[in-house]
């Protein structure tokens, strides 16, 4: 299996499929790359080179006591790209990933990198605070903590559920499908988890997006109670200097699984230099 070494040597697991233009899949919290199994499969098979990876503390990666903070972890991501050579790639981020995207462009710029897709992601800036009104109440992201330090694994069960927009009347994904989101998610460390959590949660990506200037698709399901997308998708686009907003109706967060062919559709589309969405932004 696949590794490379980074700067501050540390193992980092990946894939590499394919053959053509590269798309590198940044995974969310608190899964792994195998989240992103329907997306990498189709793109391959459809022409394109895909790579994605294990973050550092989940998966197959070295799980390190530092390092979860948005500059480090995307200095991993451009240790990827420089290890692999990577040009006029498409960065693919959901949600925690998102920020990697983004972090990744507003510091090493865009010499390898063509396009950029923001899928669910908690860009821009998720804390509410004097200066940000619209964000989350901290005490949400404190409750979280706690659970994960009481129980990760009934945490992480519950919040399976509400990741795919799971109900008893409405059941948007197998219990087999939860049952593979919980154990991709135990793959990471309780440190790994707890500490990632208070990265996509505290980091302000705001001065980050407005730097960047390649076309940037931003996807969001306008039923996601984990990322909601009035804190995040709609005013991601609108921060972007080059944005396109495409609004899954009804879709939650993990949408890669509830709307997995309208997902692929559009990134092989937009990959392929394609700009209107499959879907039309409804914004208030």
């Amino acid at each position: 299996m696949p590794y490379l070494m980074t700067q501050d040597d540390i193992e980092i697991f990946y894939t590499d499929w394919g053959t053509g233009s590269p798309v590198v899949l940044i995974h969310g919290w608190p899964v792994n790359s195998n989240m992103w199994e329907q997306q990498a499969t189709f793109l391959a098979e459809n022409g394109l080179r895909v790579i994605k990876y294990d973050r550092r503390g989940f998966g197959r990666s070295e799980q390190t006591w530092d390092g979860y903070d948005y500059d480090t972890m995307a200095s991993d991501l451009n240790d990827l790209m420089e290890e692999l050579d990577l040009t006029g790639a498409t960065l693919v981020g959901f949600s925690m990933g998102g920020g990697e995207v983004v972090r990744y462009l507003s510091e090493y710029g865009s010499e390898r990198v063509s396009k950029a897709v923001l899928v669910s992601a908690v860009t821009p800036y998720l804390l509410k605070t004097d200066d940000n009104p619209e964000g989350v109440d901290g005490k949400v992201f404190d409750d979280i903590a706690a659970q994960v330090r009481k129980d990760r694994p009934t945490f992480l069960a519950d919040f399976g559920k509400k990741f795919y927009g799971r109900t008893a009347l409405n059941h948007t994904v197998s219990e087999q499908v939860l049952e593979w989101n919980q154990e991709m998610a135990l793959t990471g460390s309780m440190r790994s988890t707890l500490a990632c959590a208070t990265a996509w949660s505290t980091t302000d990506f705001r001065e980050d997006l407005a730097e960047i200037t390649i076309p940037v698709l931003v996807i969001h399901g306008d039923a996601d109670e984990t990322v909601p997308i009035k804190v995040s998708g709609e005013r991601a686009a609108k921060l972007l200097p080059n944005a396109t907003l495409s609004v899954y109706e009804g879709a939650p967060h993990g949408l890669f699984i509830t709307d997995a062919d309208k997902l692929n559709a559009e990134l092989l589309q937009f990959i392929g230099g394609a700009t209107e969405p499959i879907s039309k932004p409804v914004l208030a």
